[in-house]
């Protein structure tokens, strides 16, 4: 049983009665054993597997669980246990309620956002401030999701002075999102969380217990969920002083609120701590209790023997650190895999990267661009959409932004006029259109929302006769569109092939090998490896090009190999889009952001660029609030070092001729001695 393996702290909690519970589980108490053992007190009280959910953070660490406790009971046991991510779960349900949903990546809705944004002018509304770009008014609405229940047009006025006179546009911009997503089918992963509140209403969920991980990160939206759920009993695992992600909308007062929301709940502390050593822990604990107490706490460590000090690494300038931290790594006997490199920001990351390849050092980078966010990557999907869902208008949209000259409103057009021509069926629209003078909609006029009249005269094919086209593919109604030229003629002429290429395949992986082979996406990779390739005077040095191209290549022999676990192509390319961002590529050292290296632990651990501006974060901790929660990064940065700890700073850049304070984090752990610019830094913090 798994409860045989819990010291007394943990077996407390796991036995906790049914109700609501709080554990707080600092950094290397054992929180994962704690859940495994209260799964296993659940099951020997007669609670059925199909009645316990798990939630959790990343879809890994439920697996990890699950196989915990199959490895005590049984693997038909464990797997009849509903777990995952707060999104996993709700697409499962969904799924069950056979709603009908498309699962997009947000940043590919950006992209249906921009079209939808690109039809608008503000410059009616005589407004002294800019309005906001595309992009950031769909991160701004995302956060809005996530963070609050109140009405949009309250909550971003209060948050954004200047912009009121664009509200109204910015309104209509997320209605008419909203109302071509429902049109179509598409959620992303907000979405999923809102329409499976929705879907509950007065439904009551099987389950007789909900355990939850990492509480700390739970944001209004997850929160609102979790009470729609309306679970008999909570059992809510966290830890406040790790709660590292408010710019996703996570709110440390909902585990600081638990006991005034549930005036009956039980909280227990884990305080025994088995992955650091004193010193390291030490450190850690002088700094975090700057911020304020939300639950008492007093951690003990658990580790016996000699153990070695952290050490501060001094340098004159950035690349001399990452230089050196380069050399001592190349020097250290600690296997590389259990080294990493934890920076605040991904600017970091490129100077300790090139140093570590010129020692010769394999590393491996997480918390930036994941594979799946590659631009090649997202482009064969896209393909593979269109294949497996023709109405995705968003596949379509993303992949016409690399045809030149057509911009994502015309991208957009192109796709209704093809529909329109196919009466609802994209496939038809491009095979076997239908007659039609103008198959494209005249857009209504609305001074009040920046809504302004499209050009709706179609242009003549004869135009693109000159380009030796196919007689029947000249004589498509789709080329009459007047913002077409030769080039979106052409790209579109490869799309058709393409396309009329891979309605008859059915594996997902010759799908795959067909659009990575074809015309159209040796185009695509050609553009993104000349932009990857282009130096600073314009020009495109043939070297980088090619080390473009192979990376281009070896991404698509890997998504060759993902795509034969698969017998459907929608099975495919859900599991590549719900599940994509856990992936990650290469070996050796780990090269982490903080918030890609919580829930890791490692041998030996350097904390880079701790210089006031970078780590804190002068932009976003602008007041006594966000630097706390910097400090809380400081927090789980350091703890996740078992052995050793090294923290560096450099005092100057000379790429920038800029000189650098040191954090005020490196005062407040004892390794600077305080002084005046100390005070400095704690007066610009607001303390």
């Amino acid at each position: 049983m798994p409860l045989s393996r819990l010291n007394p702290e943990q077996l407390e909690a796991a036995r906790a009665p049914f109700g609501h519970n709080l554990i707080i589980a600092s950094a290397g108490t054992g929180k994962t054993s704690t859940i495994v053992g209260r799964i296993g007190f659940l099951l020997s009280e007669g609670v059925a597997p199909e009645e316990i959910l798990l939630l959790t953070f990343t879809n890994k660490a439920a697996a990890e669980m699950i196989e915990r406790v199959a490895g005590y009971f049984s693997r038909e046991t464990a797997g009849k246990i509903e777990a995952g991510t707060f999104h996993a779960v709700s697409y499962r349900w969904l799924k069950r309620m056979e709603r009908p949903i498309i699962l997009k990546q947000p940043s590919e809705l950006k992209t249906l956002f921009r079209s939808i944004y690109e039809k608008r002018q503000f410059h009616h509304v005589g407004a002294e401030a800019q309005p906001f770009s595309a992009n950031y008014l769909y991160d701004l609405y995302s956060l809005f999701q996530n963070a609050t229940m109140e009405p949009f047009e309250e909550w971003f006025p209060k948050r954004h002075e200047g912009q009121e006179p664009y509200v109204d546009i910015y309104l209509d911009i997320i209605r008419e999102f909203e109302e071509t997503k429902k049109e179509f089918g598409f959620v992303n992963f907000n979405d999923l969380l809102i329409l499976m509140r929705e879907a509950l209403g007065e439904r009551k969920l099987p389950y007789k217990e909900v355990l939850i991980d990492e509480y700390q990160d739970t944001n209004e939206l997850q929160g609102s969920l979790i009470d729609a759920m309306r679970p008999p009993s909570l059992f809510c695992v966290g830890d406040y002083d790790q709660s590292i992600y408010a710019f996703n909308g996570a709110n440390i007062h909902i585990i600081g609120s638990f006991t005034k929301k549930f005036p009956d709940a039980r909280v227990f502390t884990l305080s025994k701590n088995y992955r650091s050593t004193a010193p390291i822990l030490s450190l850690a604990n002088t700094v975090i209790e700057h911020n304020e107490r939300i639950y008492p706490k007093q951690l003990e460590v658990v580790r016996e023997g000699s153990a070695q000090m952290p050490k501060l690494l001094i340098f004159d300038n950035l690349m001399q650190q990452y230089e050196s931290i380069a050399q001592l790594i190349r020097r250290s006997t600690t296997p590389h895999h259990e080294i990493a490199v934890i920076f605040r920001n991904n600017a970091s990351a490129d100077g300790i990267e090139a140093m570590l390849r010129e020692q010769n050092i394999s590393c491996r980078r997480k918390g930036g661009r994941s594979f799946f966010d590659a631009k090649e990557v997202k482009a064969a999907l896209d393909l593979a959409t269109l294949v497996a869902n023709p109405k995705d208008l968003m596949a379509f949209i993303h992949i016409f932004d690399y045809a030149r000259g057509i911009g994502s409103a015309t991208s957009r057009e192109l796709f209704e006029g093809l529909v329109a021509l196919g009466d609802g069926n994209m496939f038809e629209g491009m095979f076997r259109p239908k007659a039609m003078t103008n198959p494209f909609k005249a857009r209504a006029t609305n001074y009040q929302l920046g809504l302004f009249d499209h050009p709706t005269q179609i242009g003549s094919v004869s135009r693109f006769a000159h380009m030796g086209l196919d007689e029947n593919f000249l004589a498509h109604p789709i080329l009459k569109h007047p913002a077409l030229n030769s080039d979106g003629v052409r790209f579109i002429d490869d799309f058709f092939r393409l396309m009329g290429s891979l309605r008859a395949k059915k594996q997902p992986q010759s799908i795959v090998r067909a659009i990575l082979s074809s015309p159209l996406y040796a185009f695509v990779a050609d553009q993104l490896a000349s932009r990857r390739a282009t130096l600073k005077n314009g020009e495109i040095d043939p070297a980088k090009k090619e080390e473009s191209m192979e990376r281009i290549r070896r991404k698509g022999v890997l998504l060759i190999q993902l795509a034969s676990a698969y017998n459907t192509l929608e099975k495919f390319i859900n599991a590549m889009v719900l599940g994509g961002r856990e992936l990650s590529e290469g070996e050796g050292v780990n090269l982490l952001t903080v918030h890609a290296s919580k829930g890791l632990e490692f041998d030996e651990v350097y904390v880079i660029d701790l210089m006031d501006g970078r780590f804190p974060n002068r932009k976003l901790a602008s007041g006594a609030g966000e630097i706390e929660e910097e400090r809380r990064l400081f927090y789980v940065a350091v703890t996740r070092a078992r052995d050793m700890l090294y923290l560096s700073y450099a005092k100057h850049d000379s790429f920038k001729d800029t000189d650098f304070f040191p954090s005020q984090f490196l005062y407040e752990a004892g390794l600077l001695k305080k002084d005046r610019t100390y005070e400095r830094l704690k007066g610009l913090s607001g303390l």
